[in-house]
């Protein structure tokens, strides 16, 4: 009985675990930095579709940054994911790696 127990713990761990790196992958979205403007803390970026931000089309858009030390791990040109959320003062960027 305990094995059982076990075992089913054990399977509802790794379902919720694959189901939350699948909501994260899916909130995901690849770009390309176009322009930095660390002053105001925002970042050009050309990117696909970002269904996350209910955007179906790709396009260039200014988001703001969550963190304007993000601005320094990246460049001009430099293949990104990222994630943003949408707030009353406009779309900003809460999380951003260099594309692998």
């Amino acid at each position: 009985m305990n094995n059982i127990i076990r075992l089913t713990a054990a399977l509802a761990l790794t379902f919720s675990i694959a189901t939350g790196a699948l909501a994260a992958g899916a909130a995901s979205i690849s770009g390309e930095v176009k322009k930095i403007d660390e002053g105001a803390g925002k970042i050009t970026l050309k990117h696909g579709p970002a269904k996350s931000l209910g955007m179906e089309e790709p396009m260039t858009m200014v988001y703001r940054v969550k963190d304007a030390a993000m601005l320094k791990q990246v460049k001009v040109g430099d293949k990104i994911t990222f994630e943003a959320e949408e707030a009353a003062s406009g779309y900003t960027v809460t999380r951003m790696e260099k594309a692998k």
